[in-house]
């Protein structure tokens, strides 16, 4: 029986790690995300760092990804940016890459 539970305590260390992971990777791409998209709305410096938290945030408001599309959409409309869906929605799957990538280089 010992054998069975130390294979189940692993099993349970690697999914809350690789949760850990994912939700570290996802916010990194979301603050990636948020400076992509202050440079489109003509940010810089701290102002673009600022945003990139307030899109971080938006990530809060619901499960998944469409709150963080919806801000950054929205914030797009007002400033007359011409991004689609589509295009914000490319973006994000290749900064997932990039954070996953980054957040993996950190242990």
């Amino acid at each position: 029986m010992n054998t069975f539970d130390d294979r189940k305590k692993g099993f349970e260390s690697k999914f809350a790690h690789d949760e850990e992971l994912r939700f570290k990777a996802t916010a990194r791409r979301n603050k990636l995300l948020g400076l992509w998209a202050a440079e489109k709305l003509g940010h810089t410096g701290a102002a673009a760092e600022a945003y990139a938290k307030e899109v971080v945030a938006a990530d809060f408001e619901e499960a998944g990804d469409d709150d963080v599309v919806r801000k950054v959409l929205a914030d797009f409309a007002s400033k007359n940016v011409g991004q689609s869906e589509h295009q914000v929605r490319r973006t994000m799957d290749e900064l997932m890459a990039e954070a996953v990538e980054q957040v993996s280089k950190q242990g």
